[in-house]
């Protein structure tokens, strides 16, 4: 088998898009490898991200579990809250400022 040389076909970035949008056995590295070597955007910019778990809905729970105590224990963390309209509790010089804060608030 002889080896061409100087072939005449060029690859085109759209053809690379069109080709990933159709194939399903590559992996994500060497997707981005192709799109890269390429110069090959991504198809939709606002298609939604594949999901971890696919089609098993037992891992996807589990998942959104986990997610939901990481979201939990990053608001304890920073300090944020659910409503931020909830006033929180004062105490001693500081209930004081906040008295008069909330009654110039009132007054706007």
């Amino acid at each position: 088998m002889e080896r061409k040389v100087g072939s005449s076909t060029t690859v085109t970035a759209k053809e690379v898009e069109v080709a990933l949008e159709k194939a399903r056995t590559l992996t994500s590295e060497e997707e981005k490898v192709l799109r890269m070597r390429h110069g090959a955007g991504a198809a939709k910019k606002s298609a939604p991200l594949p999901r971890a778990a696919g089609n098993n809905e037992e891992l996807g729970d589990e998942l959104l579990l986990i997610e939901m105590q990481l979201m939990k224990a990053m608001r304890e963390r920073t300090g944020q809250t659910k409503s931020a309209s909830k006033p929180k509790a004062t105490t001693g010089a500081n209930a004081t400022k906040d008295k008069i804060v909330r009654a110039l608030r009132k007054k706007k």
